[in-house]
């Protein structure tokens, strides 16, 4: 999987020099919520699930983070942030660590970083917004397409038979990036075969028209560093 992180080369050059890096197992957390954050990570090697816990129980997928993605609290600037959201080591690899303090004050003596470091919070921020508003705009459904349609571009293999999800998915890690049940993600997915929209081999997913999931939604053809699932 490549990154799909367009970080401007000095920014990039500066955070990989900020930092020293530790081993990640599968199972563990990288951070969880309400811990103080005074680190941000850089995903050298594995997979980092970013994931809310809502008040009933249920788990919502915001993120899958790889090779070269930023992650961690992105408050800067204040005192005591806490971490909203946790990180879940999905398979074992390499983060490195940039310490929150020694970042603020490298940007505060160059600017032009801190202007690059803006614009990829400015591009997260895009992401985060087109995913809440296929939720809201189009319930429980614009989230399963949408992810769906990130799945493809961000893993997606085109073969004969259409575009393959390169990644091995349970119906309950579908469900969590929609904030609903395994229940109702197994009966959508259940119509989508019917239909013929995709199909599902060994927790392979195939898309076979994804023009459907477009249209049912009203996609507006973002551009792929945005339409990801990253």
């Amino acid at each position: 999987m490549q990154s799909n992180i367009e970080i401007a080369e000095k920014l990039n050059v500066l955070l990989q020099a900020s930092h020293y890096n530790k081993k990640v197992e599968k199972g563990s957390f990288l951070y969880q919520e309400g811990m103080t954050a005074n680190e941000l990570f850089i995903v050298q090697s594995g997979l980092i699930q970013i994931s809310k816990i809502v008040p009933d129980g249920r788990e919502l997928t915001l993120r899958m983070c790889g090779e070269g993605d930023l992650i961690g609290e992105l408050s800067l600037f204040c005192p005591s942030p806490k971490y909203m959201l946790n990180a879940k080591v999905i398979e074992s690899g390499v983060v490195a660590i940039i310490n929150k303090e020694e970042l603020e004050e490298k940007l505060n003596q160059d600017h032009s970083l801190a202007l690059e470091l803006m614009k990829w919070i400015s591009l997260q921020y895009r992401k985060s917004q087109t995913k809440f508003r296929d939720l809201v705009l189009h319930g429980k459904k614009g989230a399963l397409y949408s992810t769906l349609i990130r799945l493809t571009n961000s893993y997606g293999i085109e073969t004969e038979n259409g575009i393959m999800i390169n990644t091995p998915l349970t119906n309950q890690e579908l469900a969590n990036f929609c904030g609903t049940s395994r229940e109702v993600v197994n009966r959508m997915l259940g119509e989508l075969r019917k239909i013929e929209v995709l199909s599902i081999e060994k927790g392979m997913i195939t898309i076979h028209d994804l023009s459907y999931l477009k249209n049912s939604i009203d996609c507006e053809s973002c551009p792929v560093n945005i339409c990801n699932i990253e």
